[in-house]
């Protein structure tokens, strides 16, 4: 029998009415058909609700929920001991990529974004009147974390907090070169960035061959140091993502001026490869993929040259792809360069309803190389916030937002390649909050509200998932053979 929520029943009457109510993904079998029938919309302005499969353990055929093995004080599970280095690394067992703790054992990330004390004045009003200070709450948070089988916290965290802990949980550190650079640029010459475009960079492109971008690289990263011997660091994000746009060729010659540095490294890599007398009329889609590939590894070299050198013990994570358009996430030489120079590819994953296999498989087999899953969310219409902003789209209730979580990471765990996923995020967004990003200003992202209360029906849903990791992995690559 197909189960709606209340909220679901009544968008389906609606769309008697004339909402547009449309069933699509996978074929319909005799199991699916058992499955949860989530309604979800693009966001709150738009009128058109669409009805999708949910996937959650309880109703996936052949699996039966077991408990997990005993884990290391890391959290990774004590089955096969493999070698231990004392930190974090990758290795391919059989055909599934893990992540190997400091101990030596397999180990998946499942974590929450910007794990930190709220920044807005409600968030702080609400924390001083919980916490005793930043200690406290790190331990009555983590502890919480953990009751719904997350092992660890993304990007934006409070690591500083995090490692005044005796047992902090498996964390992540976000630097951002490229960032901060783009901003000392807007700065330093008023108006010539001031034609910008995705995350603020002129043209959407990144400004990986000025020579003064290599000194700024030293003075962002140098501070990384003093991570370089903690265990519980799983490795580091550089920026987020930036524009690897596939015609940033076309871009380099066309827009910038004659005398940038990006507009010089393009032409002299057009002379090299097509002769000097060749325009852009010469260029085929072949020479333009072989550009971003070359664009992309100058960034690439040029970060992780200095990241190893202030600390050689950690993985490198990436830099968050994001966009999938004729960008990063559809072409094969981003990924071939990502593979040499990351331990792990990150991708922020929106606009879906659940992962594409055969994308996933793409990123794994073109990269040679695990990912993580680094932004994901939906946001709750019973939150009784607007739900204007960010890219996850709409659902009617808590519980949906739960069974988005299982169907998605259920779809992730199919993958040999996934090596964990990050929600996004730890706490809602603050509508009042004017100097959030626009982007983070009014929504149900959160496992939690502004006033530390959590999305309880939200995270009995995660923590199905998060506690059977390990008997979904064994299950999917089982039923394979």
């Amino acid at each position: 029998m197909i189960k709606y929520s209340f909220f679901g029943l009544l968008f389906i009457l609606l769309a008697g009415l004339g909402l547009s109510c449309k069933s699509r993904g996978e074929a319909r079998s005799s199991h699916l058909l058992d499955y949860h029938q989530v309604m979800s919309r693009r966001n709150a302005l738009d009128t058109v609700w669409t009805a999708y499969s949910a996937k959650t353990i309880d109703r996936l055929p052949g699996f039966k929920p077991s408990e997990e093995p005993p884990v290391s004080q890391f959290g990774g599970w004590r089955t096969e001991k493999l070698e231990a280095t004392g930190f974090f690394r990758t290795q391919k067992v059989g055909d599934r990529w893990w992540i190997i703790d400091p101990e030596g054992y397999q180990f998946i990330h499942r974590a929450v974004v910007a794990f930190r004390p709220g920044l807005s004045d409600n968030m702080k009003r609400s924390f001083n009147e919980l916490f005793d200070d930043n200690l406290h709450w790190a331990e009555d948070q983590t502890r919480l974390l953990a009751k719904y089988g997350f092992n660890g916290v993304g990007a934006w965290s409070a690591a500083d907090i995090l490692r005044e802990m005796e047992q902090p949980p498996v964390y992540t550190v976000i630097v951002s070169p490229m960032a901060s650079y783009r901003r000392e640029h807007i700065k330093r010459f008023g108006g010539k960035y001031e034609q910008a475009g995705w995350q603020g960079y002129r043209y959407d492109l990144v400004m990986v061959f000025d020579p003064e971008f290599d000194e700024h690289i030293e003075n962002s990263l140098k501070p990384i140091e003093k991570y370089k011997n903690d265990q519980f660091l799983l490795g580091y994000f550089t920026d987020n993502e930036l524009p690897w746009v596939n015609d940033a060729l076309d871009r380099h010659l066309k827009l910038l001026g004659e005398d940038e540095h990006g507009h010089i490294a393009a032409r002299n890599w057009l002379n090299e490869h097509k002769g000097f007398e060749a325009g852009l009329e010469d260029v085929t889609h072949e020479d333009r993929i072989a550009f971003t590939g070359f664009y992309f590894e100058t960034y690439m070299r040029k970060v992780t040259e200095v990241l190893r050198k202030y600390d050689p013990n950690h993985m490198y994570l990436g830099c968050r792809f994001n966009q999938e358009r004729e960008q990063e996430l559809t072409n094969p030489e981003i990924f071939r360069v990502a593979g040499e120079y990351m331990d792990i590819i990150s991708i922020n994953h929106y606009r879906k309803w659940e992962p594409d296999q055969e994308m996933l498989s793409n990123w794994g087999e073109w990269s040679g190389k695990p990912f993580l899953i680094t932004e994901w969310y939906t946001k709750g219409e019973d939150s009784g916030l607007p739900n204007h902003t960010g890219a996850g789209w709409n659902v009617p209730t808590q519980l949906d937002r739960g069974y988005f979580y299982q169907n998605f990471t259920i779809e992730l765990l199919k993958s040999k390649h996934c090596v964990g996923w990050h929600w996004f995020k730890y706490m809602d967004n603050d509508p009042e909050n004017i100097h959030a990003d626009p982007s983070n200003r009014d929504s149900n992202k959160g496992i939690m509200t502004i006033r530390y209360e959590p999305y309880l029906p939200l995270l009995e849903q995660m923590k199905q998932v998060n506690n059977n990791t390990y008997g979904l992995i064994n299950f999917f690559d089982n039923v394979e053979k």
